[in-house]
């Protein structure tokens, strides 16, 4: 079957050198990025993430520190990364609370701004666990009938997740094939920031979610204890995180002057 769309979406996997979304690394990026038409565009590349590589998470991928030790930089395909997915939606397996943060970390490290604004995002994984509860390989057993060869190369389980997304459309009738409601159905809590330290109350008001103003407007905490601010941006908590937080105390300051 063919996905109905309005706009290109990337689907895309990382392989990494740890989960810390801020501070690891990627060493191999793999989109496939299908067009409404059907048409299908793929690349991937290996990457210098110019930090060592923990061995425990080379036995999982498979990526050694020789493989990539000549391979460029993040920032040196960062562009063409950006000019790849820039006008489409975005596809993956865990991509909202992995994948996604970490490659808005890595692009703005760059110096390439990133944010989610006129996209949408479709978490294969989500479908599946709300679906089955399972995992990639037996989603893609599953749903396809097929062994996964290759599994945790980035490339393996780029073109898997869209082989599974097409399968979950076809086999559920509550499943519309429409990417802004697959985005709707697979999304989580919904958070301001990637990472999930700032979500949103009932009236649609920035809160924090952490700490000792949990539950908190940001605005308000931010105008009462000001140094609270300023820790938020010296400490080690996503670039992603501290972006938004920076405009929410931009927006209050130019409403205050409205």
């Amino acid at each position: 079957m063919q996905l109905k769309l309005t706009k290109p979406i990337c689907f895309f996997d990382l392989e990494t050198t740890g989960i810390n979304i801020s501070n690891d690394r990627i060493v191999e990026i793999s989109i496939l990025k299908v067009f409404p038409n059907g048409t299908e565009e793929r690349k991937t590349w290996l990457v210098n993430p110019e930090m060592a590589i923990p061995d425990e998470v080379i036995a999982i991928h498979g990526i050694s520190n020789e493989k990539v030790a000549n391979e460029p930089t993040f920032n040196t395909i960062a562009r063409d990364v950006h000019h790849m997915i820039k006008d489409s939606d975005l596809g993956g397996f865990n991509s909202n609370r992995f994948d996604i943060p970490l490659l808005a970390e890595e692009m703005l490290r760059a110096e390439i701004d990133f944010d989610m604004k006129g996209r949408v995002s479709v978490d294969v994984q989500t479908i599946f666990h709300k679906m089955e509860q399972r995992t990639l390989v037996a989603a893609y057993k599953f749903y396809c009938d097929q062994n996964l060869e290759g599994a945790h190369s980035a490339e393996a389980d780029t073109f898997a997740t869209y082989e599974v997304l097409k399968a979950q459309i076809s086999k559920y009738d509550d499943l519309e094939n429409d990417t802004k409601f697959l985005a709707d159905f697979s999304a989580r809590k919904k958070f301001a920031d990637f990472a999930g330290f700032i979500n949103f109350n009932e009236d649609d008001e920035e809160c924090f979610s952490f700490g000792k103003h949990k539950g908190k407007r940001v605005v308000d905490v931010l105008e009462k204890e000001p140094g609270y601010f300023g820790w938020l941006l010296n400490a080690d908590f996503p670039l992603y995180t501290k972006k938004v937080l920076t405009a929410i105390k931009l927006r209050s300051f130019n409403n205050k002057l409205g």
